[in-house]
């Protein structure tokens, strides 16, 4: 049956065409025409298949570009550290790193607004996640530390506040929706519902504060860095007990986030620095928090080494 099939559709394809060069020639035409409908399928399908991948989480990439960025805008602010020879080389890798980290941080919100488009069922999903939610602050976040390491835009311009406008007023809405569940859904679900994550949030209030204390708004800065802050006091607390002697159920892989209890206090303390004007008392025990919590998780090498496992 297989062989009687094969010569009959060789027969069709002989006898098909009333003239052979013209039908090949458009049998060609429409091959080559299949196949590029084809590749653009699959093209298409590849794009969907990235915008479904590309979660908020990859915004931890910015986050440490744009922090990277920060620390260099601040180290050649400080010129008196380096030689005279040394700045010119060290500027123009600033402004490289700086440019890489826009560049990246740009892609990255292209991709997450297309995403936001035509996949919003999982935007949704990672909104109404307990985890989710927190990297729904990392983009705005990277926005704001790039625009304090900008090297073309002064602090106290126009176009500086309007771009302080624009990042704040999402931190300040996923504040309300955080915080308001805090207040409204019982006293237990704080205590189910937060996890290291949480402190993105604390982040965001406190980089919009150091963001308005370079702008001169002190008014705004203590605004900010009063919400930040207290409801960092909360959420340490709360995490300090649920985490104290065990592990509450949190993967391996997830382990990583507990280094953001380093980030909290350093920037808190970077803040208060930009608000009162120098690095006072309060910055200083802020540092020495962070330093403690750094050499805590340090020694312990059980985290890196459960991580590895799981891998």
């Amino acid at each position: 049956m297989g062989l009687k099939e094969f010569q009959s559709e060789i027969k069709l394809e002989i006898d098909d065409p009333p003239i052979i060069i013209t039908k090949d020639t458009s049998n060609r035409i429409e091959t080559t025409t299949t196949i590029s409908d084809d590749e653009g399928h699959k093209n298409e399908h590849s794009f969907s298949w990235i915008l479904t991948r590309v979660h908020a989480g990859y915004f931890r990439i910015t986050l440490s570009l744009c922090s990277q960025a920060l620390l260099w805008k601040s180290l050649l602010d400080s010129s008196d550290m380096f030689l005279p020879h040394m700045l010119k080389p060290l500027s123009r890798a600033f402004i490289l790193l700086w440019s890489v980290s826009l560049f990246t941080l740009l892609s990255l919100s292209l991709l997450y607004m297309l995403r936001c488009l035509f996949h919003f069922k999982m935007v949704k999903a990672e909104f109404l996640h307990h985890v989710g939610v927190n990297y729904l602050f990392a983009p705005f976040i990277s926005w704001l530390l790039l625009l304090q390491s900008s090297p073309f835009i002064a602090p106290k311009s126009i176009s500086y506040f309007v771009l302080w406008c624009v990042f704040v007023m999402p931190l300040l809405i996923l504040d309300v929706k955080i915080y308001g569940q805090w207040f409204t859904k019982g006293k237990r679900y704080l205590s189910v519902a937060a996890n290291p994550t949480s402190q993105i949030s604390v982040i965001g209030n406190l980089v919009g504060a150091r963001s308005a204390a370079e702008m001169g708004w002190n008014e705004g800065a203590v605004c900010l860095f009063s919400l930040g802050i207290i409801h960092y006091l909360v959420l340490f607390v709360t995490l300090y007990q649920r985490l104290t002697g065990n592990n509450n159920g949190i993967p391996a892989l997830l382990r990583p986030v507990f280094f953001l209890f380093i980030a909290a206090p350093s920037m808190a303390s970077l803040t208060w620095d930009s608000v009162s004007g120098y690095f006072g008392t309060p910055s200083k025990m802020l540092f020495f928090l962070s330093v403690f919590l750094f050499t805590s998780l340090v020694c312990r090498t059980n985290f890196v080494q459960e991580v590895d496992e799981e891998i």
